[in-house]
């Protein structure tokens, strides 16, 4: 075995896993956009938790 037959066979995994992608459409997108905002407001949410917890406890923010 040589690095053409390693990198072929990474060649034939990713076309075999974009033709899955494609079948999906745009469900993935969808997914990770959810994904992402659903982290971000949840970060957010925690980071106006510690801030008013720092004000009380006259910490740093």
């Amino acid at each position: 075995m040589n690095m053409t037959d390693v990198f072929n066979g990474l060649g034939h995994f990713f076309q075999w896993t974009f033709t899955f992608m494609k079948g999906l459409g745009n469900a993935p997108n969808v997914f990770f956009w959810f994904a992402i905002v659903t982290l971000i407001i949840i970060w957010l949410t925690m980071q106006a938790r510690f801030n008013k917890a720092a004000k009380k406890n006259n910490t740093l923010q």
